[in-house]
């Protein structure tokens, strides 16, 4: 337990090194070791945050001519963050991550608030940019099922068990709906083998949900166990590359961008949480909340990002639960 808190403030320590005023340092010190320790944030969300607001003091330094500190920002104004955002858009940046941004400093000023550093309502009263609705182009189960038995999943020259390996790891993410970090941080004792149909699964936030295992998923890890020339520990990573290290999640998104053009299914640049669970549960019409517990969002309205609803599956739910329908 003490050497997981140690690696939670050696996590905190990396985020930080601002370059503001003292004060501010300290006050954004504090803070990571909130975002890490307290909220348990992902590496990559607070690593978000320190870039958001390294560029927002950066700005403000031009902008105003002085190094930031403490006083300084409780001063601002809305025009000043407004100022910000629109340098930022100035430099092609989208809505979707100018809105992180702000609401990065939306919350790095309610925590300089509660911890008594002080207050400023003018962050509050800018509004976040509006944001495109934009779903993902979903996969049939026909698209779906291709992809996953397609030869050339891998490398022309990959060896077999590469091959079984990339097939594994893509039949978990379809048949399971995890992230890609989930599937690989799985470990050889987690393994879903031996008739196991059920999966224990951590993911953001540290927050745990169970997930099912199809029968199709468990052969392929299977598979891929047999032909794998490493061997395994219990402890070891369930998944790993040719150098037998843990497999990198850039790995998997290589493998569905180079694959799934020929699948005839454009797979986004970004935001590729693999982006292939959502059409075989959508496409048989299942409940929105069921498929929010098997993603493991926090709110319906992420898991609606990740899906294409049917329209007439919706009226249909509509009339039959609506006590005036």
């Amino acid at each position: 337990m003490a050497a997981k808190a140690t690696s939670k403030r050696a996590q905190a320590k990396k985020a930080q090194a601002i370059g503001a005023a003292p004060d501010v340092d300290r006050a954004v010190n504090a803070w990571f070791v909130y975002l890490v320790t307290e909220r348990q944030l992902a590496a990559h969300t607070v690593e978000a945050y320190r870039r958001d607001l390294s560029q927002f003091l950066g700005f403000l330094a031009g902008h105003l001519g002085t190094q930031p500190d403490l006083k300084l920002l409780f001063s601002l104004s809305a025009r000043d963050v407004r100022a910000f955002l629109a340098a930022r858009r100035a430099q092609d940046v989208g809505s979707r991550s100018l809105s992180r941004t702000l609401s990065a400093l939306r919350m790095f000023y309610r925590f300089l608030e509660r911890r008594g550093f002080g207050k400023n309502d003018a962050i509050r009263a800018v509004s976040l940019p509006k944001l495109p609705h934009s779903v993902p182009k979903p996969l049939t189960a026909a698209k779906a099922t291709a992809l996953m038995d397609g030869a050339d999943i891998a490398q022309p020259d990959a060896e077999e068990w590469i091959l079984a390996r990339d097939t594994a790891v893509l039949t978990l993410l379809y048949g399971s709906g995890l992230r890609i970090s989930e599937a690989l941080s799985l470990r050889v004792k987690e393994a879903p083998i031996k008739g196991r149909d059920m999966l224990r699964v951590t993911g953001k936030g540290n927050k745990t949900r169970v997930v099912p295992v199809l029968p199709v998923t468990r052969q392929a890890i299977e598979h891929y166990l047999k032909l794998c020339p490493a061997k395994f520990g219990p402890d070891d990573p369930l998944f790993i590359g040719a150098r037998g290290k843990q497999l990198s999640p850039r790995i998997i998104q290589l493998r569905m961008r180079g694959r799934a053009p020929r699948s005839g299914c454009p797979i986004p640049r970004r935001r590729m949480r693999c982006g292939i669970p959502s059409p075989r549960i959508i496409g048989r019409r299942r409940d929105l909340r069921a498929i929010q517990e098997l993603l493991g969002h926090a709110s319906l309205s992420t898991t609606q990002g990740y899906t294409e609803v049917d329209r007439a599956h919706l009226l249909k739910t509509y009339e039959a639960a609506h006590p005036r329908a």
